[in-house]
């Protein structure tokens, strides 16, 4: 069970493979990694090198609650130092909803290190902007004014990550409410921003930049309806969208079985994009 401090903070992770093209692949919301432990294992197969993390504040990982930048921004960042430390020059970066959100950010942010882009179950703005910020951070706000910090350890989130790495506990409790409630306002506040831009955090000029081939998987429930990901893929230059036989579904978020069934479908997709592009490149040298 590997870990690395990156930028001061104990970083799980776990890479799939030997050599080959280098993979990193990030969840949705905070899941942990092992959300995404059978498509890296099967692309490993594939001669591709994957790798998995726990984002800080998720999984295994240790929590830290301080940064001036969205909190999307500070995992771009950690995963690009993390991918740095392991030799990875650059990267094919993608992942699942929020993962999806952290790899678009990353291309934005280090361009230079990007083969390309693998999206799917994206989320758009407009009002899911807005719920994204109570889920994530400002439900969080009257808890700690009520009964600070020993009640923000007592919440199902936290309580989570402390059974995961007890000494999350000791970490929460060393911060005010005072300074709690300072970074989880700032941190929604990219969010909130973001309600009239085509997906969280990126305009469509930041998107028209990105020019690094990529594909689109669109989602199928209210978070991530199948049209934000349809409008997405018109917003970058070198998209392939694809749809999976999937059935749409009216509710905030689907149940985790219409994904399971379709992962060797999606897979299907990711595969054919790495091994296209691979091509390419090796057809040009």
């Amino acid at each position: 069970m590997p870990f690395k401090n990156i930028r001061g903070v104990e970083i799980h992770y776990e890479v799939f493979g030997t050599d080959g093209p280098w993979v990193a692949l990030s969840p949705g919301g905070r899941r942990s990694l092992d959300e995404l432990v059978s498509i890296a294992t099967k692309l490993s197969r594939s001669g591709y090198r994957v790798l998995l993390h726990d984002r800080r504040n998720c999984g295994l990982s240790e929590v830290e609650i301080s940064g001036s930048d969205a909190e999307y921004e500070i995992w771009a960042d950690d995963l690009h130092v993390l991918l740095t430390g392991l030799g990875a020059r650059s990267a094919w970066v993608g992942g699942s909803s929020s993962g999806g959100r952290v790899a678009l950010t990353y291309a934005l942010r280090h361009p230079e290190a990007v083969s390309g882009l693998l999206l799917w179950r994206v989320t758009g703005g407009g009002v899911f902007s807005e719920w994204l910020a109570k889920q994530y951070y400002t439900q969080y706000i009257p808890v700690a004014e009520a009964g600070g910090m020993q009640a923000i350890c007592e919440t199902e989130e936290f309580a989570a990550l402390i059974r995961a790495r007890p000494a999350n506990r000791q970490k929460l409790m060393a911060l005010s409410a005072a300074q709690f409630i300072e970074v989880m306002s700032n941190w929604a506040s990219y969010f909130l921003k973001s309600v009239d831009l085509p997906v969280v955090g990126a305009t469509v000029q930041d998107l028209a930049g990105i020019r690094k081939p990529m594909l689109v998987v669109p989602g199928n429930d209210n978070s991530h309806p199948r049209v934000a990901g349809e409008k997405l893929s018109t917003l970058l230059p070198q998209a392939s969208l694809r749809h999976l036989n999937i059935k749409d579904r009216d509710v905030a978020l689907s149940p985790k079985s219409d994904w399971d069934e379709c992962e060797d479908e999606l897979l299907g997709f990711i595969s054919a994009q790495l091994a296209g592009e691979q091509g390419k490149v090796s057809t040009a040298s």
